[in-house]
């Protein structure tokens, strides 16, 4: 199954464009509601940096953490319309929308109980797990939710080292789409994240890449990925739907 990555190739000198994608789906871009941009030039600095890899709207998904960050639709959207004035002033033409990342923790299990999640494009709801500990009761809750018309999508599943393949696989059958980070593929989380998101992208599982940028470390490292063979491939495997969210 793995084969494909069986022989290195030498990074392309020409980055890859991602304007065949067109949408980046996963960012902490707006201003000072999470671990992401802090001020309004920070966040121009990131969204510059989409732009320049051919990505043509940005769905930004603050952090929803019951113990760190309370964010409400009410603080998202505050937020939002803060960035869009600021980009309308200066010019800077890139079409920008709002949902969340959800921590899968108690309060999760609750938004997703009461059907107030904040989803983007009133469909998907993008929720992370622990880094640390496996979590509890996932495949009801997958089940509850896609029995209310919504399509989860686990971000990053390649950062989870207690994750398996045949698990991610189930998932899938379960309903849940898969969201890679795009810089995992450079090693910028680490040599097993790396190889977890190369066996991802082997095993077809994923359907949408994205940056998960917070900060300009994360804009260099996007940089770097664009040289990555592993992310031509996927490109050129046709499975990829963030320009269905155009």
């Amino acid at each position: 199954m793995f084969g494909l990555f069986s022989k290195r190739k030498r990074h392309s000198e020409q980055p890859i464009s991602l304007a065949s994608i067109a949408v980046d789906l996963h960012s902490h871009v707006l201003p000072g509601i999470d671990d992401g941009a802090q001020t309004l030039d920070e966040s121009v600095q990131l969204i510059q940096a989409l732009m320049q890899t051919g990505i043509q709207k940005i769905i930004a998904t603050p952090h929803i953490m019951a113990d760190y960050y309370k964010n409400t639709p009410a603080t998202i959207h505050a937020a939002l319309d803060k960035l869009q004035q600021h980009l309308a002033s200066i010019n800077l033409p890139i079409e920008i929308e709002a949902a969340a990342e959800h921590y899968y923790d108690e309060y999760f299990l609750e938004l997703v109980k009461k059907e107030r999640l904040i989803l983007i494009q009133n469909k998907y709801a993008l929720f992370e797990f622990s880094f640390a500990n496996k979590p509890l009761n996932v495949i009801n809750t997958i089940w509850q939710m896609v029995s209310n018309g919504i399509t989860p999508v686990l971000a990053h599943p390649e950062r989870y080292g207690y994750l398996t393949l045949p698990e991610v696989a189930d998932l899938k059958e379960r309903g849940c789409l898969m969201q890679l980070n795009t810089i995992s593929l450079t090693g910028y989380y680490g040599k097993g994240v790396k190889d977890s998101a190369e066996k991802l992208v082997a095993a077809g599982v994923i359907d949408f890449i994205s940056s998960d940028m917070h900060h300009t470390r994360h804009a260099e490292a996007l940089q770097k990925a664009l040289t990555e063979p592993v992310l031509k491939q996927l490109l050129d495997s046709n499975k990829l739907i963030n320009a269905s969210l155009l």
